[in-house]
């Protein structure tokens, strides 16, 4: 019988990583799907909201569009336009009101400066690169021997990506707080349906807590990694 010789026991927190991250994602999704079925009183559809509650913070530089995809829904600040899904952009649903809401945050944030939307912004294109050069520079610095040069600059290429997704957190709570808030006192929303969206929205937050703990855990596993390789090479 053939036994492997070594398993990475490391692979665990990948494993946790994935597990969190389809967790939440069958969370947002599934509350997402009972909600979308919840017309709202209001009857004004996720663009509709939109509109109104840009023209209520005096935004009026930022255009709606519609994406396809599902839950594609996003801002972009680079040519200031609110992008909704089709599940999003023409449904009535509380559902649709609460996201298309969550990305008028995103655009009353940019409005006002806020700062770690600029953070998150400026650590987009550090991120990306991270993403794709810090495993193959930690690659070639152990087959080179143990290159520490390489390897440390791997490891905080990584860095920036984990930085990344921990500074997207205070950015996607504070755009469903301004949602919630906005939805609430201008009423868009009416009753229960502000707990139905605050469902809707607790549960996307769930996603980027999964993503930046799934990336945490990543950065962990690279730290054990090097560093038990760099113990195995100073040993000998």
């Amino acid at each position: 019988m053939y036994y492997p010789m070594y398993v990475d026991p490391t692979y665990i927190l990948i494993i946790i990583g994935v597990l969190l991250s389809l967790a939440a994602s069958t969370k947002v999704k599934s509350t997402f799907g009972r909600y979308s079925q919840v017309r709202s009183l209001s009857g004004l559809t996720g663009a509709q909201t939109a509109e109104r509650i840009l023209r209520q913070a005096g935004i009026y530089d930022v255009g709606i569009a519609r994406v396809s995809g599902d839950l594609t829904d996003h801002y972009d600040p680079s040519s200031k336009t609110l992008r909704l899904s089709d599940s999003v952009y023409g449904s009535t649903s509380v559902a649709a009101v609460s996201v298309a809401a969550h990305e008028c945050g995103h655009a009353i944030q940019h409005q006002n400066n806020y700062v770690p939307l600029k953070i998150r912004g400026a650590l987009v294109p550090i991120a990306n690169f991270g993403a794709g050069i810090s495993w193959p520079l930690i690659v070639i610095g152990i087959l080179m021997g143990g290159s520490s040069l390489l390897i440390n600059i791997g490891i905080w290429m990584f860095v920036a990506v984990v930085a990344f997704h921990l500074v997207t957190l205070p950015v996607e709570f504070n755009a469903s707080s301004r949602a919630l808030k906005i939805m609430e006192s201008s009423g868009i929303l009416h009753g229960d349906e502000n707990r139905y969206a605050k469902e809707v929205l607790g549960a996307a937050a769930l996603t980027y807590v999964a993503g930046a703990a799934s990336m945490i855990l990543q950065l962990l596993r690279l730290l054990i990694l090097t560093g038990a390789f760099r113990g195995n090479d100073d040993e000998r």
